[in-house]
Formats: structure tokens, sequence, C-alpha cells
């Protein structure tokens, strides 16, 4: 999943980037409301992590243009505000929910998982999605292949993430060289390619089928 962070606190949202990196995720970051609005359009985004008290503004301000441009983009509220009426205030203007800082850190993962699975994720079995033999838990960011671990790098988990969090659909390149790379990140013509390779190789080439001119989908995942 690609996420934007909009948050003003600097060393918060390097922190948090980096936990989140670390999950699995991409996360690219916006200091304001000017560098959020013209991040929308530039990338799949899967969630907004969203302050409200930014320099430029209302964060809540934002949510009209998102929701227009990315209707199905979580969004969850990272904010200072406590009272009953803000998070009223934001939920009913679009937000999936709303987190109360300071927080920890492994309860914005949790929470980021539960919009995950509410939103189209985890197939028929909720946070685990099992293909035959095959066993990806994305509640607890692990993978099992006849009931013995894969371990998988970052990115290859990121990769696998994102298709077994929408097992029916089909995957573009563009998709999913969102759920692997930021704006910063320096990527070449193969290496969605080369990492579809390693993946197949660690869960059986079969997992994965290429559907030319379309993307990819994970075999057996219902229709």
């Amino acid at each position: 999943m690609r996420l934007l962070l909009i948050e003003d606190d600097a060393p918060l949202a390097e922190a948090l980037s980096a936990y989140l990196r670390g999950k699995g995720f991409v996360v690219d970051t916006a200091a304001t409301l000017a560098q959020a609005r013209a991040a929308l359009p530039a990338a799949h985004w899967g969630a907004l992590l969203l302050d409200l008290h930014l320099p430029d503004g209302d964060g809540l301000s934002l949510l009209p243009l998102l929701q227009r441009q990315h209707p199905d983009c979580s969004v969850i509220i990272l904010t200072a505000r406590d009272q009953i009426t803000d998070r009223i205030r934001g939920l009913d203007a679009g937000a999936d929910d709303y987190l109360v800082k300071p927080f920890d850190a492994d309860e914005l993962l949790a929470r980021l998982r539960a919009v995950e699975r509410r939103r189209g994720g985890g197939g028929p079995h909720g946070a685990v999605l099992q293909l035959g033999s095959l066993a990806i838990d994305l509640a607890r960011d692990r993978v099992l292949l006849d009931g013995q671990p894969v371990d998988l790098t970052a990115k290859e988990w990121a990769l696998l993430r994102v298709m077994a969090s929408r097992p029916e659909r089909i995957h573009s390149r563009d998709s999913l060289l969102d759920a692997l790379y930021g704006f910063d990140d320096e990527t070449d013509s193969n290496t969605l390619e080369v990492f579809i390779s390693k993946l197949r190789r660690k869960i059986g080439r079969e997992r994965i089928q290429t559907l030319r001119g379309l993307g990819y989908r994970l075999a057996g995942s219902p229709p």
C-alpha cells in the first residue's frame, strides 16, 4: 500500500515514515496542504495519514478533492485535537478513522490494517488469504507455504501485500510500482519484473498470473 503522510512536524513525519517503510509500506510525505494537493494526482494512494492543523489550513479541506480523485483511498486523521466534536467532524467529512496524538506507532499500524480490510482487503477469510497451501496473513505480516514461513524482503512483501489486499483485481504495472516506490526512489524499466520473478521463486511460479497487456493477479483468487 502506498501512503501519503501529510504532517508538518518533520521529526514525527520522519519517524513514522521510517517505521511504516520497515513494515512494507511505501510512504511519501507532504508538510502543507499545497504540497498534498500537488501530490494527489501523482500516484494511486492506498491511504492518507492526515494531520488537521497544517501551516496553510485545515486538513479536512483536502477531503473533497481526495474523494473526487481517489474515492477508494482510506483516510486516518492524526491530530492533537481530542474533542468529541472534532472526531465527529472528521468522520462526517469522510475519514475512516481518527487517532489522537501522541499515539503508539503499533496502534497506527493496526488501524491501517483495519481500514485496509474494511475497504476491500483480506479475501473471504478476513485478514488471512488462503490460496491452497499458501497463506498470506495481512494482520501479522507473514506468509506461510505448506505451513512454513516464507522469508520475504520488504519490497517483496509490499508487492505481495497489494495483490493480496484486493485479490479479486487484476493489478496493473503502474499500480504495483506505486506499491514499491515513492517519489524519491529510483527505478529502472524492468524493476517490477525482477521482483515478480523473485517472489515467484519463493511462493511458486504458478501463484502469480501474468495477464498480457493488463497486469498481474494472484492465482486462485476469487473471480
